[in-house]
Parts: structure tokens; C-alpha cells; sequence
């Protein structure tokens, strides 16, 4: 009994240790992945010293030992004229290139004028490799793109350390499983077992997010944001489009402006230094003549 509990400890000595170079926590949330749609083959994660690997290097070495891993995922927000037939045209596109819709929703929103339009939002997954093409034909054909933004993320070192664990994780399994056919006792085979179930929970957990990186990698989400034409049409009324009145103001405002400050120039540059070269002569004059002229008033009282 004590042999065994010593080498249980031994093994789980090891795998700690195994594990200390583990620098990049995996995701915590809760993995879903779609198991029915079709996963593209991952050449790019595929390992090319796997012995290395298992050697040792360190982390550097572990994720120089396959291609790097970016999850690239996009947004875009299109105008367009007719929003459902888009949605479709769309749908359609990333079922031909091997992707597949992840959700959609089509709804009805109001213009300015308080018309009901439709407007959509839609989310769909294409092969990596073909996120260019995709991005282009979603734009091709609008009558104006809003926005658009792209995102990548570097898993490499996430997935290199999971691909190691998850060998830890199997080595340990089967060295419980001899363990557990040498067990004479039933105490033996309870414990031996509880360490077993724990580590075949560990795998399932990490083969999971292995595939989640895998699935992520080959398969770029592209969520689509589709706005009818009909929303950004300018506001009129009776043929007087209160926008129009706006821009004449701001323009107005942009001239009463500019006037204003070429007069400060002006007033700077030219009209202060007339008055004050004709100015400060006459003042002079006018200090000295009056000084005379009361200085000779004295005079004559005297």
C-alpha cells in the first residue's frame, strides 16, 4: 500500500514539475464549438520537432516547434439597398467558400422619417485563408461601407502548452492504468482510480481547447452588420431639408470668422502702427503747446 502511494506521489511530483514552465493560462470560459460543422485541416499547428519538445528548451523552444497560430476575426457594417436579399447572398457565400452561419437576425428598425426599414446582423465563419475574399465580397456592391475592423490574436505559446499538458496529462493516465492492474486491495483500486478519473477529465478538458485554438485558427468569424440605404437618406420635409439650413449657418459662421480675424491682422499689422506714428507726434505737440500756453499766462499775470 505504502509502495503505491509513493509512486502515485512520484508521478504527480513529476507532472507539477513537468508543468512549472507553463507561462500562458488557458481560457477559463466554458468552450463551445459547433461539432457538426466541418473543421478544415490545420496544417499550420502541426509539430515539426516533437522530440525537442519533449526534451526540454523551455517555452521558446516548444513554440518554435510549430508555425504560429493567429485567430483572425473581422467586423463591417455595410449600407445597402436590399437588406434580406443581401443576408442571403451572404449565407450563401460562406457556404460555398466551406464555412457555415453562426447566427443571424433580421429586424425592423425606423429611419428618420419614422419609416419602417429592415436592417440585419449576421455572423458567419470562413477559412482563414479566404478572410480577404469574404471581406471583399460582403463590401462588393454596397452603397457604402461604414465601418470595418480586423483582429488578431497569437495563440501559439496558449496552444504549444496545452499540446504539452495534455502529453503529461496522457503519460500519467497510463501509468495509473498499470498501476491500477497491479492494485491487490480494494483501498488501492479506490484511490488509484479517483487520481485515473481526474486525469481522463484533464485530457477531455484540454483535448477541448486544443480543438477550440484548432477550429478558431482555421475558421475566421466575420460578424456583418447590414443597414438599409434608406437610413441615412437626409432629413426633408416638404421639399426643406433642415440640413441644408445647418450648413449655410456653420458656413456663415466659418466667414463671420475668418472676417474677424483678418481684421485683427490687419488692425496689428497696419492700422496701429498708422496711429501710433501720427498719434504720439500730435500728443507730443499738444503736451509742449499747452505747457507754453500756460507758462505764458503766468507771465502776464505777473
Amino acid at each position: 500500500m505504502k509502495r503505491i502511494l509513493l509512486f502515485s506521489s512520484l508521478i504527480a511530483l513529476l507532472f507539477l514539475a513537468a508543468c512549472s514552465g507553463y507561462g500562458a493560462a488557458a481560457p477559463n470560459e466554458e468552450i463551445f464549438y459547433d461539432s457538426a460543422a466541418p473543421l478544415p485541416e490545420v496544417g499550420f499547428a502541426q509539430e515539426s520537432a516533437t522530440n525537442d519538445v519533449a526534451s526540454g528548451g523551455g517555452e521558446a523552444a516548444r513554440t518554435a516547434s510549430v508555425e504560429r497560430i493567429v485567430i483572425q476575426n473581422a467586423d463591417v457594417a455595410v449600407v445597402v439597398s436590399d437588406v434580406e436579399a443581401r443576408m442571403k447572398e451572404i449565407q450563401q457565400m460562406a457556404e460555398d467558400m466551406g464555412g457555415f452561419v453562426v447566427s443571424s437576425n433580421l429586424y425592423q428598425t425606423y429611419t428618420n422619417n419614422s419609416v419602417s426599414v429592415p436592417e440585419a446582423t449576421i455572423t458567419i465563419r470562413v477559412p482563414a485563408e479566404q478572410l480577404d475574399q469574404a471581406l471583399n465580397s460582403i463590401k462588393e456592391g454596397a452603397v457604402k461601407v461604414q465601418s470595418e475592423t480586423r483582429s488578431g490574436q497569437d495563440v501559439t505559446a496558449e496552444y504549444v502548452d496545452l499540446k504539452s499538458r495534455l502529453k503529461n496529462y496522457e503519460a500519467a493516465e497510463r501509468e495509473l492504468s498499470e498501476l491500477l492492474e497491479k492494485a491487490a486491495t480494494t483501498e488501492d483500486v479506490v484511490n488509484i482510480f479517483n487520481q485515473l478519473a481526474y486525469y481522463r477529465e484533464q485530457i477531455e478538458i484540454t483535448k477541448g481547447q486544443i480543438q477550440y485554438y484548432e477550429e478558431a485558427a482555421a475558421l475566421s468569424a466575420i460578424s456583418i452588420r447590414l443597414i438599409a440605404k434608406e437610413t441615412i437618406q437626409p432629413i426633408e420635409i416638404a421639399g426643406w431639408e433642415p440640413q441644408g439650413v445647418a450648413r449655410d449657418a456653420i458656413q456663415d459662421l466659418i466667414y463671420f470668422w475668418q472676417d474677424f480675424v483678418d481684421f485683427i491682422i490687419r488692425f496689428i499689422i497696419y492700422t496701429l502702427p498708422v496711429w501710433l506714428t501720427i498719434g504720439i507726434p500730435l500728443y507730443l505737440i499738444f503736451i509742449g503747446g499747452r505747457a507754453l500756453f500756460r507758462k505764458m499766462r503766468g507771465n502776464k499775470k505777473s
